[in-house]
């Protein structure tokens, strides 16, 4: 069993990133490649689910574009993705974050958690 584990993860050859989970807001850079030109692109939400195990995890990020809410599915071992920059810790009490898409403002909100400083 230990076997089978340690050759999925050779294999698979996950990146490491930040460690983030929902209700955090991150910033998701990756490549896009159109004919021959390629280019890098920024997306910016709230994480409000992760999925998955191995090499088959997902997470989705979730943001408002001129009053519409754009979610996107990113696959967590993806080619494309270059770079996940952890912008803020969001203080929820679940996993999946879904009621988002009902509210509208200020309620659509995530409370930021606060850390400790060292002094």
């Amino acid at each position: 069993m230990d076997a089978i584990k340690f050759v999925n993860e050779k294999m698979l050859n996950i990146p490491s990133y930040p460690n983030f989970r929902s209700g955090d807001t991150i910033m998701v850079t990756y490549k896009i490649i159109e004919g021959s030109k390629e280019r890098l692109q920024s997306f910016r939400g709230d994480v409000i689910q992760i999925k998955g195990k191995g090499g088959t995890k997902t997470f989705t990020v979730r943001k408002i574009s001129n009053g519409v809410g754009v979610e996107r599915i990113f696959p967590y071992s993806s080619q494309i993705i270059t770079e996940i920059e952890l912008l803020k810790r969001g203080k929820v009490r679940r996993s999946r974050l879904f009621y988002l898409r009902e509210l509208v403002g200020k309620k659509a909100r995530i409370k930021e958690k606060r850390t400790a400083s060292s002094k």
